[in-house]
Order: structure tokens, then C-alpha cells, then sequence
């Protein structure tokens, strides 16, 4: 079963969701390729104007899929690091694409899920959700995603939220720049709806060639900052919290620092 959906209309805006509502969107590795894949085919259709980044079920995305971490503790250091930059990849390959990525965050998201609202040029949540950076509660790093969420938020904003697993709301979003506004959950499509019709007016090629400069101008993410998150990500696997964090979560207990 397909665990990503894409619609294009005859508009030329393609709507990708994740499709994994029954695990609240969770990114487990073959969920993470099927994305990746699918956004890399879409850069190269030209056909493809705007596309939409959605989700199904009740959550936008609850980050990592808890499952997949773990069989990482029995990994070589080797495998480790592949299985590491699954998930910055994937960022990537949304955050390299050449048409304008309209984010429609209708639930809840945690980890994972904020590095995708982070790779949007424009995030429109509804007023409702909650929002964290929560890896460091399971002995973890926001590693991966930290490279678009810093490019997202600011460092001065990230501070706030980076460290600390603190859950916030839609309204700080806004304030720290992740989301872009909030809306009342049936305004969402036409909020999502005024955002894309603009480009609709645009010639596709400009537009692409602008978002291009604006990255080169304002400081893209860089290789060498992905390569960084990656290894930072293998090597906190390997420590003791984070086998305590991840156990206690399965065990359905506290994690002894708490």
C-alpha cells in the first residue's frame, strides 16, 4: 500500500500527502523513501506549477516512526549512518524542489513533522495544533531536521524550542516563524487556496529561477551542515540516554531523568 498520495489538477498544482494516517504519519523508512522519490519526480515534471504538502488522518506528522528507531540500537556504526540520513534526504529532496511548497498543516506535529513544515516556503496551520522539537525527551537530537529548522526559525528562535522537547502551540508557530499564520480548521483550503493562485499568474520559470536566487542570497542549507546533523545523529545512538529514552517509551515508564 502506497503511503504517500499525489493529485495534480488540471491547474498544474500537485497536492502530496503523507498517507499513513493509522500511525499518525509517523516516517518509518520506506514511508521516507516513497517521499523522497515522489518529490524528486516532481521537480522534474514541468507540468507541475505548485505543489501542496498535506497529510491524512488526525495528525499532520508524529515525527519518526518509534519502531524504526529502534532497530537502529542493533545496527553497525556503518549502517547506522545510512539509516541516519534517511530522513535528511528526504528533507532535502522537498527543500531542493524548483516549484513553490505551500504547507497545509492541518494536525498536530512533533520531530519529523516540524522538519517538514520547516522545508515549506509558506506553512499555513490550523489554530488547534501543537508543535515540538521533542527528541531530546527520548535522549535523542533534533539532529537531521536542524539544518532546515535553523534555516526556518533562526537560531535566536530555535533557542527557545530546540532544546527543551517543550510542545507550543499554533500561535507561537507564527511567532517563531515555523508556521506562517493560523486559520480557524474550515478556513484551511482557502487559506491553502490563496496562497497557491498567485503563482498560477507567474511564469513557472521565473518563479523556480527566484526561488533559487532567494536561497542563494539568504544562505542555503548546506552539505556540510547535513553531513554534520547526520553524524550527530549516529553517534547520540549509540549513547546510554538514548537507549533509556527510546526503552522507556516502549516500557511506558519514565526515562531515569525524569
Amino acid at each position: 500500500m502506497s503511503l504517500i498520495s499525489v493529485k495534480t489538477d488540471a491547474r498544474g498544482v500537485a497536492v502530496l500527502s503523507l498517507a499513513r494516517a493509522d500511525k499518525h504519519n509517523a516516517l518509518s523508512a520506506a514511508m521516507m523513501a516513497e517521499l523522497e522519490d515522489v518529490a524528486r519526480n516532481l521537480a522534474q515534471d514541468g507540468s507541475v506549477r505548485v505543489v501542496v504538502l498535506a497529510a491524512e488522518g488526525a495528525s499532520f506528522c508524529a515525527g519518526g516512526d518509534l519502531a524504526w528507531m529502534r532497530e537502529q540500537f542493533d545496527m553497525d556504526p556503518d549502517t547506522r549512518r545510512i539509516e541516519s540520513r534517511r530522513i535528511a534526504t528526504m528533507l532535502g529532496a522537498l527543500y531542493d524542489l524548483p516549484q513553490p511548497l505551500i504547507g497545509r498543516i492541518h494536525g498536530n506535529a512533533f520531530g519529523g513533522g516540524v522538519g517538514l513544515i520547516s522545508v515549506c516556503d509558506v506553512a499555513i496551520g490550523v489554530e488547534t495544533v501543537s508543535l515540538g522539537l521533542t527528541e531530546t525527551r527520548l535522549g535523542l537530537l533534533p539532529a537531521n531536521i536542524g539544518p532546515y529548522v535553523l534555516a526556518r526559525m533562526g537560531g535566536t528562535r530555535a533557542s527557545e524550542v530546540f532544546m527543551s522537547a517543550r510542545v507550543f502551540g499554533a500561535d507561537e508557530a507564527v511567532r517563531l516563524n515555523l508556521l506562517s499564520r493560523t486559520v480557524a480548521a474550515e478556513a484551511l483550503d482557502d487559506a491553502v487556496e490563496a496562497e497557491v493562485k498567485p503563482y498560477l499568474s507567474c511564469a513557472p520559470g521565473a518563479v523556480a529561477e527566484a526561488k533559487a536566487l532567494m536561497r542563494a542570497l539568504s544562505g542555503p542549507v548546506t552539505e556540510a551542515q547535513v553531513d554534520m546533523a547526520i553524524d550527530a545523529l549516529a553517534a547520540r545512538w549509540q549513547s546510554d540516554e538514548a537507549r533509556e529514552g527510546v526503552g522507556a517509551f516502549f516500557d511506558k515508564r519514565a526515562p531515569s531523568w525524569q
